[in-house]
């Protein structure tokens, strides 16, 4: 099969839609616990739609994973974990350095990290990237991304500027970019294991390629494997907190023991990658959701149709991306760069059709336009790099 680059763009835009949007569905989960339904989702995110799909729309999935050598499965999976553990320090970031110069600096090591590194590790960097003129118009097309996350994260300075100061200190308490700086560069190369575990699945492509699966699907057996990885510390972290809250019985029982902590008071697990599709839900739901009374039962098939509904949204991002991978070539390294830019169009879509920036000032209003207009240059610049190279390998 001919790689399409433009395609390639294309389903990775639809990554990133799916990516800046699946928290629409955990918003209409009521009455649970986070850690009781980010985990309900995580189910269908991580386990179920993953192997329903692979199973699938593959060949011989099982066949497959057995005769793939053990040290791409044990990578896959050890990069998932740790992509997992992004999440644990994220929080953080936000605490040290507010949520748009924390989610900028997050995302822009991301993007960096995994988008670079993968061809660096495999030798090919220097030669296949530095050494082509299709490599280094991709590269700019790296450096715009970081630029337009850059211009991102400055509209949301800009916008948080014009904050009262009281609402700028109940925003940022604790601000120190010395910290911030450090924890949010864990976070981000944590967060870039994703692309790490789908480079260390390549292995698995080759045997599902020759068992007969179409190209456009070769990635989903590689999923099964990270994302089993990420299931993981996901799992494990919300075991503690159902633990140390006493909320486990909510996956069993409509009815309420106590109050439900509010939202915004929840001990959330991101990364890098999900914390855009989060504040957009927000923006979305409203304020009301956040404060519900307390009623005696919770909705339990609802809870469990919406968080099936998120999850599968949230899987959805990487779908996307396995397709989108297989249309760039031999530089596929480039599709994180067009997924992570994809997150950030979307998201900042979202908060325009939302109304969150009514109202902002001139210079935070332009911000917002240069960081959209260099982020969707960057994907168009890294298709045309794919494009060039297609003669080339």
């Amino acid at each position: 099969m001919t790689a399409n680059p433009m395609l390639g763009v294309f389903l990775h835009w639809l990554g990133g839609l799916s990516s800046a949007s699946f928290y629409l569905g955990y918003r209409g989960v009521k009455h649970w616990a986070w850690e009781t339904y980010w985990l309900a989702g995580g189910v269908f995110s991580w386990i179920v739609v993953p192997w329903l799909l692979a199973f699938t729309m593959t060949n011989d999935l099982f066949a497959v994973l057995r005769e793939t050598p053990g040290s791409a499965l044990f990578w896959a999976y050890a990069f998932g974990v740790l992509w997992g553990t992004g999440g644990l320090t994220f929080g953080l970031t936000m605490r040290y350095l507010g949520m748009s110069l924390g989610m900028a600096v997050a995302l822009g090591y991301t993007a960096a990290f995994g988008t670079l590194l993968p061809p660096i590790f495999r030798g090919e960097f220097a030669k296949q990237v530095l050494g082509t003129h299709s490599g280094l118009v991709i590269l700019s097309g790296v450096a715009s991304c970081i630029t337009g996350i850059a211009f991102a994260g400055a509209a949301g300075i800009s916008k948080e500027r014009e904050l009262s100061e009281e609402q700028k200190r109940a925003a940022i308490r604790e601000f120190s970019l010395k910290r911030g700086l450090l924890v949010a560069t864990f976070c981000g190369i944590m967060s870039a294991c994703f692309a790490y575990g789908l480079a260390a699945g390549d292995p698995i492509k080759q045997i599902t390629l020759r068992h007969g699966t179409p190209v456009l699907w070769q990635g989903l057996p590689v999923l099964v494997v990270v994302l089993v990885g990420g299931f993981t510390t996901n799992f494990i972290w919300c075991m503690i907190l159902n633990f140390q809250n006493r909320t486990g019985y909510q996956y069993f029982s409509s009815k309420l023991r106590g109050a439900i902590p509010a939202r915004a008071t929840e001990p959330i697990l991101e990364t890098a990658i999900d914390a855009p599709g989060e504040e957009m839900a927000v923006a979305l739901a409203g304020p009301a959701a956040l404060s519900e009374s307390q009623p005696e039962r919770a909705p339990m098939l609802a809870n469990y149709c919406f968080c099936a509904i998120a999850g599968t949204t949230w899987y959805m991002q990487f779908f996307f991306y396995t397709m989108g991978e297989t249309q760039m070539g031999a530089f596929k390294f480039s599709s994180w760069t067009l997924h992570m830019a994809s997150i950030i169009i979307f998201s900042t879509l979202w908060g325009i059709a939302l109304k969150e920036w009514k109202g902002v000032g001139k210079r935070t209003k332009w911000l917002v336009a240069l960081s959209l207009f260099v982020l969707v240059a960057s994907t168009v610049i890294v298709g045309y790099g794919n494009y060039l190279g297609r003669g080339s390998h």
